[in-house]
């Protein structure tokens, strides 16, 4: 009892020295860089897994890095005489530091990445208005970001603190500016001790965190976004050459078994949103995940494709569809969609289709016109048509946060889709399967029985994996019943990553491994994403070992379809060119080989899942050969990029865009559609049918019809 009493007493002696303290400007000033600091940590901890932090060191560093931000920016009110004006910047600097810190938090469970100054600067673009708030996933313990500034403001309030009005020195207070930024720049040093190059080579965002902080990170991401600008202000037509030397070099060439093998055919691109390699042939209590996909991943009217990586960015989705467009990578930072998308010069391949072979061209998604500013990029990618959710029902629980669920998309689409002109090119973007992976009970299949793996989000994403199974299948029939798909190539892509890392010990029972010998190594195999093209009557197909990623998909496409890309600038390599690299580039500079991989400058093994601790002399070389041609590979795609140098290239048999010749209003769009469906010479699905629509076959089992 008298241990207790002494510990009360303990508790009260520090209450009322603290009270005491808070009473001055400097003890006030130290309490709000504590209570940042505290909540940063709480952030690093609770949502940022510590950054996969492994030593000691980095852990120190983890805890250090917050400090020495916090202390510059929150002595810049000390420099203010006015009482009620010092209080309320201290209080301001505190919220604002919570929110930014807070935004991060919400965007990291969403993306598993943190914000950039782009990602801020685009947010109309992204933003899904109040109803994708619904999709974030917030914690009861959001209440302690900021719970003290709600106490903090009731103590001011009731004048419990803050009562001495002395002034602190400015000398004082640019002292503590300074030594706030000395932390900072010892935190640099001690950062690039344990990780050399840190700032010139930046590995990826969660390293830069990790070893400066969220706030200099901040400071170093609006730098390079600056640099970013100005270069393309400054950009000349005399650069594009090295683009053109890197592409000529680099040109692989069509297999001659397969080129044409799809000529004049309709091609439709269905975006697997978030969909992963491992959920192929993959069963959850004996039950096939995906028994649909399974199918046509191992028909042999199918070239499918087993060791295929996305490789976005920051911009996820949109970057996905930027390579499977151009054959270009997207930004460093940010989504290039966002960013440059209002002006920039691309040789997508609607437009290439349309010019060489005469196809139509339309996206279909459920979901709002101008998200990723879409309706922008799409007129400059040489779209016809951008079907969005403008053209659907997408009200109540038809829709997702995300857009109108799958199932509805492929059959609401068909009065759209019967009406284009042969051959069409056509894209689906999929949401159901996004993350939270959320899919009213309604929807689920009562047949199937999910994992129980601890996560809800691994057992959720099994849920819609099955739905998105389903609503392929359905949207095969119809193909079947029409008469389109003997005539039609299908291409169906896993956009990005569905499970991020923070999940892989849960995963990883699931997938046959141990979670205690998970590896960085075994993350990595992670980010393959299935691609399988589909075509009935296609020879020689099967399932393929080349590795590759998102960016070949283009000129794979269009050398099955007898279309040569050596005149356009493209970075990919046709998949089943006997000629073409098996380096797989990710946006972040790791790479991966059949043999070898490097992520974050450490180099794996693939066949044995271990660390090359002692390479030999030729394999240093070959170490720095296949790092060297990544960055080289990055490098043009940025060059190009950022300085929009496409701008400069006019080859003889491809035609600049123009934004301007394309209207997505739905009275427009519906006017355009009807009159060129009901011309002698129409070759659309309808006009093929005697006038009569075909969207009675279209059969679904969807809750919402």
């Amino acid at each position: 009892m008298e241990w207790f009493k002494k510990r009360l007493k303990n508790i009260k002696n520090g209450l009322i020295w603290a009270k005491k303290k808070s009473q001055t400007r400097f003890g006030f000033y130290g309490w709000m860089v504590f209570l940042v600091w505290a909540k940063t940590l709480y952030a690093y901890g609770s949502d940022f897994h510590w950054m996969h932090a492994s030593t000691p060191f980095q852990f120190f560093l983890l805890i250090v890095n917050p400090l020495g931000f916090t202390m510059l920016v929150m002595a810049i009110p000390l420099f203010f005489k006015n009482k009620p004006l010092f209080y309320g910047a201290m209080l301001t600097l505190n919220g604002l530091l919570t929110t930014f810190l807070y935004l991060n938090v919400v965007y990291f469970r969403e993306f598993t990445d943190f914000m950039s100054v782009n990602t801020i600067l685009t947010y109309s673009s992204v933003n899904q208005g109040s109803k994708a708030a619904g999709a974030v996933s917030f914690d009861y313990g959001d209440i302690l970001f900021w719970l003290d500034i709600v106490v903090l403001l009731y103590l001011l309030f009731r004048k419990k603190i803050g009562q001495k009005s002395q002034v602190v020195r400015k000398s004082r207070a640019a002292l503590l500016m300074m030594f706030g930024f000395f932390i900072i720049m010892v935190n640099l040093v001690l950062a690039d001790i344990d990780r050399p190059q840190l700032l010139t080579r930046q590995f990826d965002r969660e390293y830069l965190v990790k070893y400066l902080g969220i706030g200099p990170f901040m400071g170093l991401d609006a730098y390079n976004t600056f640099n970013t600008s100005q270069v393309r202000k400054a950009a000349k037509p005399s650069e594009l050459k090295t683009v053109q030397d890197y592409v000529n070099k680099h040109y692989a060439g069509m297999n001659s078994t397969y080129a044409g093998q799809a000529k004049g055919k309709n091609v439709i691109v269905i975006h697997l949103e978030s969909f992963q390699q491992f959920s192929i042939d993959r069963k959850v209590n004996g039950q096939e995940v995906t028994p649909f996909l399974n199918s046509l991943y191992h028909s042999a009217d199918s070239l499918s494709f087993d060791n295929f990586f996305h490789e976005v960015g920051q911009g996820k989705t949109s970057d996905a569809e930027n390579m499977l467009e151009t054959s270009t990578f997207g930004l460093p930072q940010g989504s290039l969609f966002a960013k440059l998308g209002n002006d920039q010069t691309f040789q997508a391949m609607p437009a290439i289709l349309n010019q060489r072979a005469g196809y139509s061209s339309a996206v279909f998604h459920g979901n709002n016109g101008s998200f990723w500013n879409r309706s922008n990029v799409y007129k400059n990618m040489g779209y016809q048509n951008w079907i969005s959710g403008d053209y659907f029902n997408t009200a109540g629980k038809r829709s997702t946060a995300w857009g109108l669920k799958d199932k509805l998309l492929f059959k609401d689409s068909i009065p759209y889709l019967e009406q284009l002109q042969q051959p069409f090119y056509v894209k689906y973007l999929t949401v159901t399967n996004h993350t939270p992976f959320e899919l009213d009970k309604a929807d689920q299949d009562p047949n199937f029985q999910t994992s129980n793996s601890g996560s809800k989000y691994i057992d959720n994403y099994f849920v819609t994996n099955h739905y998105l199974d389903q609503s392929i299948q359905e949207f095969f029939n119809y193909l079947k019943k029409s008469g389109l798909y003997n005539n039609t190539m299908v291409v169906m892509y896993g956009d990005h990553y569905g499970i991020n890392n923070t999940e892989d010990k849960e995963l990883a029972p699931l997938l046959g491994k141990d979670p205690s010998q998970w590896t960085d190594l075994d993350t990595e195999n992670l980010q393959r994403t299935p691609l399988i093209i589909h075509m009935p009557g296609l020879k020689e197909g099967g399932i393929r070992h080349t590795y590759g990623g998102e960016i070949d998909v283009a000129p794979t496409i269009e050398h099955l379809l007898g279309i040569s890309t050596k005149d356009y600038i493209q970075l990919g390599q046709d998949l089943l060119s006997t000629k073409r690299s098996q380096l797989v580039v990710m946006r972040n500079k790791d790479w991966i080989t059949p043999d070898y991989a490097s992520i974050s400058g450490t180099i794996w093994d693939c066949h044995t899942n271990t660390v090359v601790e002692n390479p030999t002399t030729e394999q240093k070389k070959l170490f720095a050969k296949l790092q060297s041609e990544a960055n080289e590979k990055l490098s043009v795609s940025d060059s190009l990029n950022q300085k929009n140098l496409l701008r400069f290239y006019h080859p003889k048999d491809f035609k600049s865009v123009n934004a301007a010749d394309y209207n997505y209003s739905k009275s427009k769009t519906l006017s355009r559609l009807k009159k060129a469906s009901q011309q002698s010479n129409s070759t659309s699905l309808i006009s093929k049918n005697g006038g009569n629509s075909t969207t009675s076959l279209y059969q679904t089992n969807a809750a919402e019809e």
